[in-house]
């Protein structure tokens, strides 16, 4: 599984399941739907019921336990949120689901490890930089993946992993409402290239 995560911000439902499957069959097997999407739970649904034997699926911009348990009974497997909240990463956890708070600092990195977070999103990638996540990374435990969101891409996968990125979520630059699914599949398949030719230089 490539450590991409999909992120549908503003996917329509009846456009949901035929995107997820787009995305599959291109190599991205996680998904966010953000919770300020249309009817961002009906898409969830939708494509947990059809594609969550193969992806992992789950809800963005997640602010309250309330939200987690709306998401969980949705068929959820993922939540997903800009900040570090303890009462919803532990929520969360209660419900046995993926927890990827979004952190800025070291302070709310190690709360967030502390309260059972599964990973950590440094968010906004775009303000920290890779020099930033650099300085985190030599503090915090390598057991805990952190993904980059937010001015990361394509374009400098490498110069993000150098910096200690061990994935990322990807929004604008794979998915904007309106694209058609075939333009949201180009887009996918020319992301995981760039991804899977990183991890070949790597490898040599």
């Amino acid at each position: 599984m490539r450590p991409l995560i999909a992120i549908l911000r503003g996917i329509e439902p009846a456009q949901a399941v035929d995107a997820c499957a787009a995305l599959i069959d291109a190599g991205i097997t996680t998904v966010e739907v953000p919770l300020n999407s249309p009817d961002p739970l009906r898409s969830i649904a939708a494509m947990a019921d059809a594609h969550g034997g193969t992806a992992t699926i789950g809800a963005g911009t997640v602010l309250a336990p309330e939200d987690v348990d709306a998401v969980a009974d949705a068929g959820g497997a993922l939540i997903v949120s800009p900040d570090a909240n303890e009462a919803v990463i532990r929520r969360t956890g209660e419900r046995g689901l993926q927890s990827w708070p979004g952190v800025f600092t070291p302070t709310e990195a190690f709360s967030a490890i502390r309260w059972g977070a599964t990973g950590l999103k440094l968010f906004p990638g775009s303000m920290a930089g890779p020099s930033g996540l650099k300085a985190m990374r030599a503090v915090l435990p390598r057991d805990v993946p952190v993904y980059a969101v937010g001015g990361a891409g394509a374009e400098n996968f490498g110069e993000w992993v150098a910096a200690g990125a061990d994935g990322f979520g990807l929004g604008t630059a794979l998915f904007t409402p309106g694209l058609s699914t075939e333009e949201i599949a180009a887009r996918a398949r020319r992301i995981v290239a760039a991804w899977d030719a990183l991890q070949g230089e790597r490898m040599a």
